[in-house]
């Protein structure tokens, strides 16, 4: 059956503001918005403990192992009603000759249009593998896929994983959603410094570049630091 063009033009404009209250209400964002700096370390500790606890890690472990960085978004809530509408809250933490450094907090978002309804919420963790890919979290803005290559990270045994590191993406990425982990593609996906959360942490203005350069050596992010050593650990 088709559909009259400004019968579906009207249905559309009717239906954005209730669209926008479904993406953008308190109630169904709060998930992705963590209370404070120190509330999103805490959730992206449990993140790493959960993938940490997976059956099929060996291969994730493995390029954690060898990661210039790793960025995590414990909760980014997605949802829709014909506008479509994603956001949640992630830190970096860099690392140099063995050491971490940071972390530095960014926000992620993106937006589609179509018809679809409902909420879904998911975490990602960023296994970042060259300096193009940190640079790419360290921007006023940056679109994965145009202007970082981003790709889903390889899964299962290291044997069978397609990781020739000449066509190394700048940043795999890897997701947990209903309790099920995968490699996942977020093409599109839009990152932005979080000036608010840097600035919480670090009790001062500072831009992400600094953040990225001040040893991660704080009680605060230490726990994080942990799990990620943890993890990278369990590579075989």
């Amino acid at each position: 059956m088709k559909i009259n063009r400004s019968f579906a033009l009207f249905l559309a404009l009717f239906l954005a503001p209730l669209a926008f209250a479904l993406v953008f209400s308190p109630a169904l964002c709060s998930p992705a918005v963590a209370a404070s700096a120190d509330g999103l370390i805490a959730d992206a500790v449990d993140l790493l403990k959960n993938m940490s606890d997976q059956t099929d890690t060996d291969t994730m472990a493995g390029v954690v192992a060898e990661a210039e960085a790793i960025a995590v978004v414990p909760a980014m809530v997605k949802a829709g009603l014909i506008i479509g509408g994603e956001y949640g809250e992630g830190l970096i933490l860099k690392k140099e000759n063995g050491k971490w450094y940071g972390p530095s907090f960014y926000n992620m978002g993106g937006a589609s249009v179509g018809l679809q309804i409902g909420v879904q919420k998911t975490a990602f963790l960023f296994v970042v593998n060259n300096k193009a890919g940190v640079d790419a979290f360290l921007r006023s803005k940056t679109k994965l896929g145009a202007d970082a290559t981003v790709a889903a990270g390889p899964v299962g045994r290291r044997a069978d994983a397609a990781t020739d590191a000449q066509l190394k993406a700048s940043i795999y990425s890897y997701s947990m959603s209903k309790g099920l982990f995968a490699g996942v593609s977020l093409d599109g996906a839009v990152l932005s410094i979080s000036v608010k959360r840097n600035k919480e942490y670090w009790g001062q203005d500072i831009t992400a570049d600094e953040a990225i350069k001040r040893p991660a050596t704080d009680k605060r992010v230490l726990p994080l630091v942990r799990e990620i050593e943890k993890l990278a650990k369990k590579a075989k």
